[in-house]
């Protein structure tokens, strides 16, 4: 994890799990930053699990420029009364959302909890596995949720999804790509995934069946429930490539030095959108109006920037886009 401090702002508060479970393009952060990532990013994986946890203090600089009180006003009851928006992510895919101590940081939060203060409320993540979070927003545990979600049909019909980024797929590899692997060829190769994610449920399906169709050998897939699990594999040559979202492919490739290295393009572009349940309407276009007013005031740049996550920006933040 990423040991840069975060000043704190008053709006913010986070909601960990003593231990977690597990899912989802862009530059990463240079120089010492990214390089201390490799440790802290293992030690949050080792610590996560499902369920709810203890409370600790979450920290920003995205969060900037005042709320708004007519976006607050677009909030639930429950939600006006409590000041607090329980946000529920799976904080194991640096750098996007992670863990640093005990808090959860990452890319996303810093955009959640510049919107959180735009609406005039605070952000309480709670930490749990990826499979369980849109079941978590529909079973009203959390307000909303934010992990590097694809949009995706499945996904609409069962919630409101706000898009605020843009990400696409990328292979990983060992250093030198030793085992010459070939992203369009890679029947009867191993690679690694991480459970739940767009890789493991429709990218390598597909390739999987196109192997078999033509007469070769399939991809053996090992899903894993951490992304870092994932990563550790290919470094121990227990697989021979890895799938992830291209800026985590890439900050994998940071974070271990010497040893991965991309291979293959980006491929598959397509937007993250925060999960609202399907009948708080309102309340998905009052994020939408404030991921419109943060990228007017500044937040949102800031919030990507301080991760190198600019190219993935996105212009509009439309609520359930087509997919």
């Amino acid at each position: 994890m990423v040991q840069t401090v975060h000043a704190l702002t008053p709006y913010l508060e986070v909601s960990v799990p003593v231990r977690p479970t597990p899912r989802r393009s862009f530059l990463l952060v240079a120089g010492s930053v990214a390089a201390g990532a490799l440790a802290l990013a293992g030690c949050g994986s080792d610590s996560l699990s499902t369920g709810s946890g203890s409370s600790s203090t979450s920290s920003s600089a995205a969060a900037t420029g005042s709320s708004d009180a007519a976006l607050f006003a677009m909030l639930p009851q429950s939600v006006q009364d409590s000041k607090v928006l329980r946000v529920g992510t799976n904080a194991e895919y640096a750098p996007n959302e992670f863990l640093q101590g005990s808090d959860v940081v990452g890319m996303d939060i810093d955009v959640m909890n510049a919107v959180a203060a735009k609406l005039g409320v605070k952000a309480e993540y709670s930490n749990a596995s990826f499979d369980s979070l849109i079941t978590g927003v529909t079973g009203n545990r959390y307000d909303a949720a934010i992990s590097s979600f694809t949009i995706n049909a499945d996904r609409l019909a069962q919630v409101n999804m706000v898009q605020y980024y843009s990400a696409g797929t990328q292979w990983v590899v060992k250093k030198g790509n030793p085992e010459a692997i070939d992203p369009e060829n890679a029947c009867g190769k191993t690679v690694s995934v991480q459970s739940g994610t767009t890789q493991s449920d429709d990218d390598l399906p597909v390739r999987q069946k196109a192997c078999t169709d033509a007469g070769k050998p399939e991809i053996t897939v090992l899903p894993f429930g951490s992304q870092q699990d994932a990563t550790n594999a290919l470094q121990q040559a227990r697989v021979q490539a890895m799938l992830a979202d291209s800026p985590i492919s890439a900050y994998a490739v940071k974070q271990t030095g010497d040893q991965l290295e991309l291979a293959g393009d980006v491929y598959d572009a397509a937007p993250y959108g925060i999960v609202v349940p399907k009948a708080q309407t309102q309340t998905a276009d009052a994020i939408s109006k404030a991921l419109a007013a943060i990228a007017a005031d500044g937040g949102y740049d800031t919030a990507l920037g301080n991760w190198g996550g600019d190219t993935g920006a996105v212009t509009e933040f439309p609520v359930n886009p087509a997919s």
